[in-house]
């Protein structure tokens, strides 16, 4: 009998931890469900771009990479727009959006600031996704389509 009271706890923590590590790494199962995810900006300024921009280059890494990542979208609305606009974007946040565009990110700008703000489809960066229905309409429709919503 001593000898099971000496050994029952160090199995016990054994299984609980072999069971945390499986959890852990459900996301990186081959198996497992490809991520649907749409991110929001609307505040203004070059530090909230790139930090937007750096939340998702990581939620693509946590998830094990793009091929665990089905469709992720950045809805762009209000004075965050101004940060895109072509002639006036800062270099290391165009070079960064390009790679996450070229990795399949879609960067979907909101037609009503355009409108607002006098931005054409000129000044958005290469291969901008113009929504004439607005932004916020954008969110709502790939919510009703399942996407997780992120707005950091």
């Amino acid at each position: 009998m001593s000898v099971w009271r000496s050994w029952f706890p160090g199995f016990v923590v054994a299984i609980v931890l072999m069971t945390m590590v499986a959890a852990d790494a459900s996301h990186l199962k081959e198996n497992a469900r490809k991520h649907r995810v749409v991110y929001q900006l609307d505040d203004a300024g070059l530090d909230k771009a790139k930090f937007v921009l750096g939340n998702i280059r990581d939620d693509v890494a946590g998830v094990g990479g793009w091929q665990n990542v089905e469709s992720l979208e950045l809805v762009v609305f209000g004075p965050a727009l101004k940060s895109f606009v072509q002639g006036s974007m800062d270099a290391a946040l165009k070079q960064t959006l390009e790679t996450l565009q070229g990795q399949g990110m879609t960067f979907g700008a909101c037609g009503n600031t355009m409108k607002n703000f006098s931005i054409t489809t000129e000044q958005l960066p290469a291969k901008s996704l113009v929504l004439p229905q607005g932004g916020v309409v954008r969110i709502m429709e790939l919510q009703e389509l399942g996407y997780i919503y992120l707005r950091p």
